[in-house]
């Protein structure tokens, strides 16, 4: 809890770079993803993805899938440091070996400040890697009074076009996040958009918008394939 709150207070809820504060992202030409995907059955192997695309074609540029151990125990509230570590990584081998194909900005599959304590995994990658950082996560996190109740599942219902959202408010008032819906094959289903670092959240929500070819961002889509 103690590193988790001096990392915390690392974090930039606001747009830190050129390319944020132009309505179209003029300046930004390579989008992130992250993931770690597990082998059904073994907890402590898994392979650490990451993908950079074009922005914004959403071309893959470059692709690093690696076979890593995992030894951190997995702690509710604390998943960052089991999986940030190898992802960190993933990201220093492209800084070093290409750097001319570093990403921009990462989108994760996961949480930002949508958090127990305000620091997922997108917030603790950022800090990490002082790279502005999104969390996308296709589920809600109940923290701070949020709950996928029947209010909320009309909320998300009376989203009518692809794109529109509407904040995650949690009983302190704080805006935790985003609910966006990108409609594909007639489906409806939410994702949650919170900031992890170096980004605001009007921006955060703009950019995985313009990611978004299916339901799912290119980025972390093109991670899991």
């Amino acid at each position: 809890r103690r590193e988790q709150a001096r990392l915390k207070a690392g974090v930039l809820e606001e747009d830190t770079e050129e390319w944020q504060k132009d309505p179209h992202f003029t300046g930004l030409e390579r989008v992130g993803g992250v993931d770690l995907s597990y082998i059904k059955g073994d907890e402590s192997r898994a392979c650490a993805s990451l993908v950079v695309l074009s922005y914004p074609a959403l071309e893959v540029l470059y692709q690093d899938c690696r076979m890593v151990a995992v030894s951190a125990p997995y702690v509710a509230g604390f998943l960052a440091f089991r999986e940030v570590p190898v992802l960190v990584e993933a990201v220093q081998r492209v800084q070093q070996e290409q750097p001319q194909l570093q990403p921009q900005v990462l989108l994760v599959d996961g949480n930002g400040v949508l958090h127990p304590r305000g620091f997922g995994t997108a917030c603790h990658l950022g800090v990490l890697t002082d790279l502005p950082c999104i969390g996308v996560a296709k589920n809600l996190l109940q923290v701070d009074g949020l709950v996928r109740d029947e209010l909320h599942r009309e909320q998300v219902r009376s989203l009518q076009r692809s794109g529109e959202t509407f904040p995650l408010t949690g009983t302190s008032g704080k805006v935790l996040g985003m609910v966006s819906c990108h409609f594909y094959n007639n489906s409806s289903k939410p994702l949650y958009v919170s900031v992890g670092h170096r980004v605001s959240l009007g921006t955060a929500v703009r950019l995985v918008r313009g990611c978004c070819r299916f339901r799912v961002p290119e980025p972390i889509r093109q991670v899991r394939v």
